[in-house]
């Protein structure tokens, strides 16, 4: 549905929520959900970080008369969404190792909400799978980009279903090597369903 609006026409945006767009909120919300979510589990476990993201999208409709448009609506939810996740840790006292790691290791990286929003890590996926073998990538992708199953990789490729779960496998193992340091933010986002639905 998103595709309908211009998201990154920060003006026309704030105006049509401004108004009571429901369907520009819902096109927002699915927009910018995996992202936050991915940001927010930085500090919080992802099911923590969906709550908060539900709540400050629940709090960007229910204040929507007061949006401006000369402030960013993407860099006001990544806002909202850090002081919540912020106030959570405070409150528990805890922080998600794995992601305090990555924060350490990637802070200028991940201090962009672009890169969550997938750009980055589609980048560096791509990278990683450009250095997979030439036989294996190319099955990897007929069954992961074109939905293929093993039987018709194995038809087009005039090999046994075997030979194509092997370097299925093979390319998962080395896939998962090569973005160790990324993989609780990929699994997010790459692995989820596109739809999600406001509560």
């Amino acid at each position: 549905m998103y595709r309908e609006y211009d998201i990154n026409d920060n003006r026309a945006i704030i105006h049509r929520l401004n108004n009571g767009d429901m369907q520009c909120f819902e096109a927002c919300y699915k927009f910018y959900y995996r992202g936050l979510c991915s940001f927010a589990s930085r500090w919080v476990p992802l099911t923590v970080a969906e709550d908060i993201v539900q709540d400050a999208m629940l709090y960007i409709w229910e204040n929507r008369e007061k949006l401006i448009a000369e402030l960013s609506l993407k860099g006001l939810l990544f806002m909202i969404v850090r002081n919540r996740a912020l106030d959570r840790i405070a409150h528990q006292g805890v922080r998600n190792r794995v992601h305090h790691q990555l924060t350490q290791r990637f802070a200028e990286q991940i201090e962009s909400p672009d890169f969550y929003l997938g750009t980055e890590l589609a980048r560096l996926y791509n990278e990683a799978l450009a250095q997979l073998p030439e036989q294996t990538r190319r099955i990897f992708e007929m069954s992961r980009m074109q939905r293929m199953t093993h039987q018709q990789i194995a038809a087009e490729l005039n090999v046994s279903p075997q030979t194509v779960n092997y370097h299925i496998g093979q390319a998962l193992r080395l896939l998962s090597i090569a973005l160790k340091d990324y993989l609780p933010l990929f699994f997010w986002l790459f692995a989820m369903p596109d739809q999600h639905h406001i509560i």
